[in-house]
């Protein structure tokens, strides 16, 4: 019975790996790579030959039954694009198929955008929430960060260049003005690790680029009972985020908040 190694890859600076990563990439008969392209780089920057087969979201259907007749004659390792394959990456289904198959499955750490970027943030990191990737749509991503925030703990959240500023602006609606650190390019070249207030990173980041991992400040969401009343937008997609329709919310909004009708309605509508 083969082995499953499940093997962490650089984030960004290739010099991260590890030796005994290095030792098994070099001695496995096959590795599946989420891009073989990616994986081919890595390997020839280490002078490494090795066989490779892709195992990504597109095939992993396909490819598990494949990938368990290679395990049956020998060792197999994984690798995804960046960190530890099966963390918000390709392998969970094979882990659990190879693990249903009497498989031993064999992780070996290494480089982490969730530890570096906490890590270096400089906010509590004695627990912390791991969040991954939100929602694309404003409002399931607020009513994602409510429910996360729900814990206390710190947050930690994967997003894109193209979505970073809508994403902190959703953050700044629902939490409120909070400590963030926003790292960038972590380990890469052109590596920036940002700390200050949400509203101060939306003004800093106006043209955002690269790969970022937000650590937003712990402590539990607004709710409808007890936001403060001068954080309206926090009220107010606090009020959403519990299914109040537009009456119950203007009517929340008009008691907790102390607002008319009028205003009540209109911030209500502008929170969208």
């Amino acid at each position: 019975m083969g082995r499953l190694y499940l093997v962490a890859t650089p984030i960004g600076n290739l010099q991260d790996i590890t030796l005994r990563a290095l030792d098994v990439l070099r001695a496995v008969p096959l590795i599946a790579a989420e891009d073989t392209r990616s994986a081919r780089r890595l390997l020839d920057h280490f002078g490494i030959a090795a066989k490779l087969t892709s195992y990504n979201e597109h095939n992993m259907r396909a490819k598990t039954p494949l990938l368990l007749d290679a395990l049956a004659a020998g060792d197999v390792a994984v690798v995804s694009d960046a960190g530890m394959p099966g963390i918000s990456d390709p392998g969970h289904e094979l882990v659990l198929a190879a693990v249903e198959a009497g498989h031993t499955v064999v992780p070996l750490p290494g480089g982490s955008a969730v530890l570096a970027a906490v890590a270096a943030s400089g906010l509590p990191s004695r627990r912390f929430h791991y969040v991954g990737f939100l929602p694309r749509q404003s409002g399931p991503r607020r009513r994602a960060l409510v429910e996360a925030a729900a814990c206390g703990d710190t947050l930690v959240v994967f997003e894109s260049p193209h979505r970073v500023r809508a994403t902190l602006e959703d953050a700044l609606a629902a939490l409120g003005d909070r400590r963030v650190a926003v790292c960038r390019e972590l380990t890469k070249l052109y590596e920036e690790i940002w700390r200050g207030s949400i509203s101060d990173a939306l003004a800093h980041f106006v043209q955002p680029r690269g790969e970022f991992t937000l650590v937003i400040e712990g402590g539990a969401a607004p709710s409808a009972a007890d936001a403060a009343p001068a954080d309206v937008p926090a009220l107010v997609a606090a009020l959403k985020a519990d299914g109040l329709t537009a009456k119950d919310g203007v009517a929340a909004l008009m008691k907790r908040a102390k607002l008319s009708r009028r205003d009540a309605y209109a911030a209500w509508h502008a929170e969208r």
